[in-house]
């Protein structure tokens, strides 16, 4: 397949969901989910475990039809789909329009509150913030972090500011010494030695819709985790627009035969209205 080993049943599952759902007020059979899973690769058992982990979660609803178990989306899953195909199709890997602007976000923790610091480093990271020095974070753009910042209560031991870099700051060299940029570039590079492939191949026709879903899966967990820097102060042969463009390239090319797999392996009945 694509020598991906590491992608999550519930990773696959929502890039599913995005695709075959979301937008379409419709629920699909359990399955229909355990047949298109186990020609990516996840067998039976873990499907089934993960569909009764996401119910569990908020992330999935059941709703029964005769003697089949269908699974629709709820408020919290329709969003975090909705983020990822903005993240996708709109946003993108390649950031070209920044306005010199940073996000700064300072904090300071007692001690004894590890865990506490551990989780806040944590979600920074994934926000695309990286640590300017060991109190002081930075991100380029208008980052939001106040939900961020009210989840894990830890309001009042944060401050946030915006900002703008000196004249004659290296902001280059900054981003060096902030992001681990080496291992950013490695992931695209990855990307594209994994699937460059099938930007001139095509798969069996019964394999197209489970190699897209590990296609879109692989590449938005690649983005998410790229903090967007600005390309104008990247290397210059930074990968991440050739990644873009193979990842782009595949998923045009198995559309098609991805289309024709889902009207034969999908059953989909209409989403009815929650009690």
């Amino acid at each position: 397949m694509t020598g991906e080993e590491s992608l999550r049943p519930q990773s696959l599952m929502l890039t599913f969901l995005g695709d075959q759902v979301l937008g379409r007020d419709v629920c699909v059979y359990s399955g229909s989910v355990i047949d298109v899973f186990a020609r990516a690769g996840i067998g039976e058992q873990a499907t089934r475990s993960t569909l009764s982990r996401m119910v569990g979660r908020d992330l999935l609803r059941r709703q029964r039809e005769g003697r089949r178990m269908y699974f629709g989306l709820t408020e919290r899953s329709e969003a975090v789909l909705r983020d990822g195909e903005r993240r996708i199709w709109q946003t993108g890997a390649v950031n070209r329009r920044w306005d010199g602007t940073w996000t700064l976000l300072g904090f300071s923790l007692p001690e004894s509150w590890q865990r506490r610091r551990h989780d806040l480093r944590s979600q920074l990271t994934w926000s695309g913030f990286g640590p300017l020095f060991n109190g002081l974070w930075i991100a380029p753009g208008e980052v939001d972090v106040s939900a961020l910042v009210a989840e894990l209560g830890l309001a009042a031991h944060v401050k946030v500011f915006r900002a703008h870099a000196d004249t004659g700051m290296d902001i280059g060299q900054m981003i060096e010494e902030t992001w681990e940029l080496p291992d950013l570039a490695g992931r695209y590079e990855g990307f594209v030695r994994r699937w460059q492939a099938w930007e001139s191949d095509l798969p069996d026709a019964g394999d197209a819709l489970a190699l897209r879903l590990r296609l879109q899966t692989e590449w938005l967990g690649i983005v998410r985790r790229d903090p967007r820097l600005p390309v104008g102060h990247l290397p210059h042969d930074w990968p991440a627009e050739r990644a873009e463009k193979t990842f782009r390239t595949v998923h045009e090319r198995l559309s098609p035969l991805a289309r024709d797999a889902s009207e034969r392996l999908l059953d989909l009945v209409p989403a009815r209205p929650q009690a």
